[in-house]
């Protein structure tokens, strides 16, 4: 058996300035990959880093310790506007599917894992639905449904989930297109759709635990890099309220487009809003802005949000009293559920954010896969000279074609870096500090 070890780089840091990389060894037996091991070498562009002999050997903390430098370097600016857009890696954590005492999941998953949940509940081929009958009863209802291979096999899905190539999203927009010309078994049918939606909506339903989350970090030091008058935006496509929980565990104020009443209604011109304090001077008037202060745009949906009653409001309530959250499922329709309400007057929103002058655009978890976001980023810093754009993930080694096209706008000299980094790990150990230009 023969075995080839091939010493290879990771990038960590791309820059237009700088490229950082860490070296591994890739081992081989009979041509086939087997396993990556990390090793102590660390690269700034071609060169290997090292210190003086006097120093000592060039360490892992020396090496973040470079990049952190890059990265604040990066974001250390007057920007005037801040936008944090959070995909779904943003709610993962080591913890994927661990659940609480109440078999509520403890943080995130990716589709992937999702997929593998799904699979495993329509394998029982029985679901139970819990029906509310109003705002404090509910009841239980057992329904039939298909296994995953069988509703596979139905709408004609050419992939398993065992297959590389396997996609849940293809899957959901064939149910559902499916749907409206199924004429067997349609109650089944459909109680196996729904029963898919439950399964994606009790998977995304954790709430904030700080032990495992750092949204709280992410939020103060981000906050405080906003000037008086402006606020920190955060977009995301997650259904989950992590962003709610963190804020309102250190007294922040969200503005998520919902009216300050007893019953909050949608209205997307709560947006534009400060809060202010008047401040009466011998000679003018003063205005001083209420700080800790943040816009949410949650694009693609909320756990908490569903119609009202008369279907004239979309209304935002507590969602353990929600019947049918207002969200848009994993398909790839994606794009064109984003023209309905209320999702059009986020996006449009969002598109506003990334038009606006000297702007810092930070992406989280976000992979740029969903072609609606990821067009509309790339056609902002093609358009906005004063964009400048963080893109953060586990993995900045993509090759899907949107991030293939940010990196070539990078290379184009445009305001593009890449960091490897996750929220709920070390991200912001990256964002934080002083920036030392020395």
């Amino acid at each position: 058996m023969s075995e080839d070890k091939e010493t290879m780089k990771e990038p960590f840091w791309l820059s237009n300035d700088a490229n950082y990389y860490r070296g591994y060894n890739t081992k081989k037996e009979n041509g086939k990959e087997k396993f990556n091991e990390y090793i102590d070498i660390f690269y700034k562009n071609e060169e290997v880093l090292s210190k003086s002999e006097d120093d000592g050997k060039f360490s892992e903390k020396d090496f973040d310790e470079s990049i952190k430098h890059e990265v604040l370097k990066f974001i250390n600016q007057s920007f005037d506007n801040i936008v944090v857009l959070l995909g779904a890696g943003a709610s993962v954590t080591d913890n994927e599917f661990e659940k609480d005492d109440n078999g509520i999941n403890i943080s995130g998953a990716t589709v992937a894992k999702i997929a593998h949940e799904v699979d495993q509940r329509l394998a029982e081929r029985k679901y139970k639905f819990k029906h509310r009958t109003n705002d404090t009863q509910e009841k239980i209802v057992t329904e039939e449904i298909f296994t995953l291979d069988e509703i596979i096999d139905m709408v004609h899905y050419e992939y398993r989930l065992t297959d590389k190539d396997f996609n849940l999203e293809n899957v959901i927009s064939l149910i559902m297109a499916y749907e409206k010309f199924c004429m067997d078994e349609i109650e089944k049918f459909r109680n196996t759709k729904n029963a898919i939606f439950d399964i994606i909506i009790k998977a995304t339903s954790y709430n904030y635990n700080k032990e495992i989350f750092r949204h709280v970090r992410l939020i103060k030091i981000l906050s405080s890099m906003v000037k008086e008058e402006h606020k920190l935006n955060i977009v995301t496509t997650n259904y989950d309220t992590l962003i709610e929980d963190a804020a309102d565990s250190m007294d922040f104020t969200i503005i998520d487009g919902f009216s300050f009443s007893q019953t909050p209604k949608f209205n997307s011109n709560m947006f534009d809003w400060h809060i202010v304090k008047d401040v009466p001077n011998v000679k003018t008037h003063q205005n001083i802005y209420m700080k800790n202060v943040i816009n949410l745009l949650k694009i693609h949906g909320s756990l908490t949000w569903e119609w009202s009653k008369s279907k004239e409001n979309i209304i935002r309530k507590d969602k353990k009293l929600i019947k049918k959250p207002i969200m848009v499922f994993p398909s790839s329709d994606k794009y064109a559920q984003s023209y309905q309400e209320p999702y059009f007057d986020l996006f449009a929103k969002f598109q506003e954010l990334l038009k606006q002058p000297n702007t810092l655009l930070i992406t989280a978890g976000f992979s740029f896969a969903d072609n609606h976001i990821s067009k509309m980023i790339l056609s902002a810093i093609q358009g906005n000279e004063s964009l400048a754009t963080l893109v953060t993930d586990f993995n900045i080694d993509s090759n899907n074609d949107n991030w293939l096209e940010m990196v070539q706008k990078m290379n184009d000299s445009y305001r593009i870096a890449f960091l490897r980094a996750t929220l709920n790990y070390n991200l912001a150990d990256f964002l934080g500090g002083e920036f030392d230009d020395n």
